[in-house]
């Protein structure tokens, strides 16, 4: 779904999982800059908007999600995934129930199957799922922001900002008032910066939360009845990870980033040397300079310097070994 913001002057679209919304409005460390300061707004209107209403939405989606969600107070903000059977991650979900309706914001183009699973777990509860990606969009204003809100939009706040679920033809009107834009590359520079995981970037087909420290944030280790729980509660109780999110400074003397997927070796070893993780995702941060994450084995030594492809980096812990 292509935004509508993409026709503002300087817009320059983003490409692969973000495409349909803007990677930069022309000057992506003044748009980081600004988003720190707490000022103008982020738009994530290529991401898929669901909906859950029916007196047993917050019972019914306990039993499904990773998170303790059955007495989810109206207007607090959690975070849940779902997992497969196995407890590798299939889905991630960033939550609000307003009183009446759990509001949800998932990945790009991921909803379809989220609600194929969802409309599959429905037998005898009374609930109603809905997809609402053509009707609300995502917006995002950064922690600190002192935007008004428009009566009766659904707000998800956390630490990190208010994320608003906006009737999507209110987009280009709200924005008008409420710059300065700032692009999704900008807004993902901070996220590699807070360490904070993304589906489909810090995952594979393999990812256990343990691995992206999604224990507590997404992932409720007090109660159990959901699918993969039996995973989740083996490795917290008898074992580790076998793989560990790192945070990552990169040498800033390079030109190009390394991409997602760029081997990790130990330094020492050089080009020639084992593989022992990969990129995830990496930005250049208005501060920081070039930054990443990776997922790299459990016994990595956390002090030792590594190799991304070709350029150094030097690893901060995110999950613990």
């Amino acid at each position: 779904m292509k935004s509508p913001l993409l026709s503002q002057t300087g817009a320059v679209p983003a490409e692969g999982r973000d495409e349909g919304v803007a990677a930069h409005y022309g000057d992506l460390f003044r748009e980081q800059r600004a988003l720190a300061d707490g000022k103008g707004l982020v738009d994530l209107s290529h991401r898929g908007v669901l909906t859950v209403t029916g007196d047993d939405r917050l019972s019914w989606l306990h039993l499904l999600l990773t998170q303790h969600v059955s007495d989810l107070p109206a207007g607090r903000a959690t975070e849940a995934l779902i997992l497969s059977a196995n407890g590798h991650i299939e889905h991630a979900l960033y939550l609000v129930d307003d009183g009446t309706t759990v509001w949800a914001h998932v990945e790009p183009d991921t909803q379809e199957a989220l609600i194929a699973y969802l409309e599959s777990m429905k037998f005898f509860y009374r609930v109603e799922v809905a997809d609402r990606t053509d009707d609300f969009a995502v917006v995002h204003l950064p922690a600190g922001s002192i935007a008004t809100v428009p009566d009766g939009v659904v707000v998800r706040e956390t630490a990190h900002g208010r994320d608003l679920f906006l009737p999507r033809a209110d987009l280009e009107a709200y924005a008008a008032g409420h710059g300065p834009l700032a692009g999704i590359l900008a807004y993902e520079a901070l996220r590699i910066e807070g360490h904070r995981p993304r589906l489909g970037f810090e995952t594979d087909h393999r990812t256990i939360p343990h691995e992206l420290g999604w224990i507590g944030s997404a992932v409720h280790l007090q109660k159990g009845c959901y699918r993969g729980q039996e995973t989740v509660a083996r490795v917290h109780n008898l074992g580790k990870p076998p793989r560990r999110l790192v945070f990552l400074h990169l040498d800033g003397s390079e030109v190009h980033l390394p991409v997602p997927g760029t081997p990790v070796k130990l330094a020492a070893d050089g080009d020639e040397g084992r593989q022992l993780g990969f990129i995830t995702t990496s930005g250049r941060h208005h501060e920081l300079g070039p930054i990443a994450l990776a997922l790299v084995k459990r016994n990595v030594p956390v002090d030792a310097p590594l190799l991304a492809g070709g350029t150094a980096a030097a690893q901060e812990t995110v999950v613990e070994p």
